[in-house]
């Protein structure tokens, strides 16, 4: 009895195999942008929960208005139909309003949960997507991102645009801190004031000191101002709550009211420089990434250094670096320089010619004059010149017989 066996072609079982490794490859992508780009997510969401919070409190005071309004009875208790008609459509009026602010926050709440979706179906098709499409988005959404943060707001706009990619990047919270920024540039602390105090409770939390360090700068202007009076007013208000914690720092500004702008004292001269302003502005920024869950440093920063921490060498740090290497140009030593050198527990060898690495399987040879390179790229110039061999660095030209092999340990 004969009995048929079906056998897999070749490319059938690479097929087969190639398969699961893309599949396999995808995922780990995808969990690397979790990693490496948490904030994809977790912006639109702390936007989201802002807005809500943000049209819970409105209603709340708008309601608690109309039924305080309500509650009093029209024309003081008296017989006046004219009054009570005014009453009831000052509440009707304000009832309109109530209605059109809420629609406004419900418009703005199903923005912020479209792009959580459209970002969430993004890290979903990292699965099933196009590797070379994926990485060309990221790449966009990280640039889009790094001009957001060096205040080029209009060109990250229009890649954003063209890029069609406005639901994967955060534009317009940036633009929301942008306003705080130019507020304290101008030396305005109001909208500085405002943010902190919408987000207080979240602030709190994290034992954020801005609205501190605001208040004592406010304080600072006013005795710069030489408005004494004023100035002690607001610390009384103001500062003084803060005493219990942060009593060290009181002292030393209330100080000024002593020493004033013209001192030459340094510890209390510092504090009218403009430095000030600048040290707020970073204040700020920093605040402002943790609260809405970004990393601190541009993600082109971080994805450059992740590369640079495997180039980075003593050797980087001669004068003698090659050209080749990314550390020879200036800009990336200066992004480098924090970062520790690579740890690398045995040398590797790469031809100079073929970029390639020399082992045991491609050994170096040697040239009279010192210099080393692999076997493969000089026995292909020894087949194309006659067994002569030139070396690329100096010129010299020998026999590939007079070269020496050197070995590896």
């Amino acid at each position: 009895m004969e009995m048929a066996i079906d056998t897999p072609s070749p490319s059938a079982s690479v097929s087969a195999a190639g398969a699961p490794s893309a599949a396999a490859g995808r995922q780990s992508r995808a969990a690397e942008s979790v990693r490496l780009e948490h904030q994809l997510v977790r912006v639109p969401l702390e936007a989201l929960k802002s807005t809500v919070r943000t049209n819970h409190r409105l209603a709340e005071k708008e309601i608690a208005a109309v039924l305080s309004s309500a509650a009093v009875p029209a024309g003081g208790g008296g017989d006046s139909g004219d009054a009570a008609v005014d009453h009831l459509t000052s509440l009707v009026s304000r009832l309109h309003g109530l209605k059109r602010k809420m629609e406004e926050g419900a418009r703005a709440e199903e923005l912020q949960v479209q792009r959580c979706r459209a970002r969430l179906n993004r890290l979903a098709s990292a699965c099933t997507g196009d590797d070379e499409e994926w990485e060309e988005l990221r790449l966009k959404r990280i640039l889009v991102d790094y001009m957001l943060r060096m205040s080029y707001y209009d060109t990250a706009s229009k890649l954003a645009e063209t890029s069609g990619i406005q639901d994967l990047v955060d534009i317009d919270v940036f633009l929301d801190a942008k306003r705080v920024i130019d507020s304290l540039q101008n030396k305005e602390i109001a909208p500085a004031l405002a943010w902190c105090a919408e987000n207080r409770s979240r602030l709190k939390k994290s034992k954020s000191k801005l609205e501190f360090f605001l208040r004592l700068q406010e304080f600072v202007e006013l005795v710069k101002a030489k408005n004494f009076m004023h100035a002690i007013a607001y610390a009384r208000k103001y500062l003084a709550p803060w005493g219990a914690t942060h009593m060290k720092e009181l002292q030393r500004v209330t100080a000024t009211l002593v020493f004033r702008s013209s001192t030459n004292c340094a510890p209390y001269k510092v504090l009218f420089e403009q430095n000030q302003w600048d040290c707020l502005v970073d204040q700020f920024k920093q605040e402002f990434c943790k609260l809405y869950g970004m990393t601190l440093e541009p993600l082109l920063n971080i994805y450059m250094q992740a590369g640079l921490t495997a180039l980075k060498t003593p050797f980087c740090l001669d004068g003698n670096c090659p050209k080749e290497d990314p550390l020879s140009l200036p800009g990336f030593r200066k992004l480098a320089e924090p970062l520790p050198f690579s740890k690398q527990h045995h040398s590797k060898l790469v031809c100079y010619i073929t970029k390639e690495l020399m082992d045991t399987e491609n050994p170096p040879l040697v040239f009279p004059n010192g210099y080393v390179y692999s076997t493969k790229a000089l026995d292909e110039m020894a087949k194309k010149n006659g067994g002569k061999v030139t070396c690329p660095r100096t010129g010299d030209v020998c026999n590939f017989a007079d070269l020496v092999k050197a070995y590896i340990s």
